[in-house]
């Protein structure tokens, strides 16, 4: 099992080493050979739709990599939105302020439940960024579970 250390606003973001360190770079290095590989290609020869194909895999697999990244976040977004607005409803009895952005929502999620409630209020009273709220965070509700 994993080590998990305290979180706080330095030590809060999380890499996932195969996606990040792995299967990106090998995506962006492909791409990149592709594309050379097909100017070279049809510079130098007749016309072969050979390099255009290799052009249009590689970047159909670089584009499905940033999709699915993206699409995993979208859908633990919208988990936190419902698991904060819960939580909030639970500590005040009434519903999280909607003109609290999700991105908004989700760095809420990090504050302790004594300091959650008046940071959201803050948030949306005063439409503090992201990383505003979470400096302002004193103690901080670790989540080890998003990537």
């Amino acid at each position: 099992m994993e080590k998990q250390i305290a979180q706080n606003y330095a030590t809060h973001r999380r890499m996932y080493p195969i996606q990040h360190y792995v299967l990106a770079p090998i995506g962006i290095i492909t791409f990149i050979i592709s594309v050379f590989y097909t100017i070279e290609a049809l510079s130098n020869q007749p016309f072969s739709w050979l390099p255009v194909v290799v052009l249009s895999l590689a970047f159909q697999v670089l584009l499905v990599g940033f999709i699915a990244r993206r699409n995993g976040l979208v859908a633990q977004d919208r988990a936190i939105r419902a698991e904060e607005q819960l939580r909030h409803y639970v500590l005040t009895n009434q519903r999280l302020d909607s003109r609290l952005s999700i991105h908004q929502i989700v760095a809420l999620r990090f504050a302790s439940d004594e300091q959650f409630p008046a940071l959201a209020s803050q948030a949306s009273d005063q439409g503090m960024k992201p990383n505003e709220i979470k400096k302002a965070i004193r103690q901080w509700r670790p989540d080890h579970h998003r990537v």
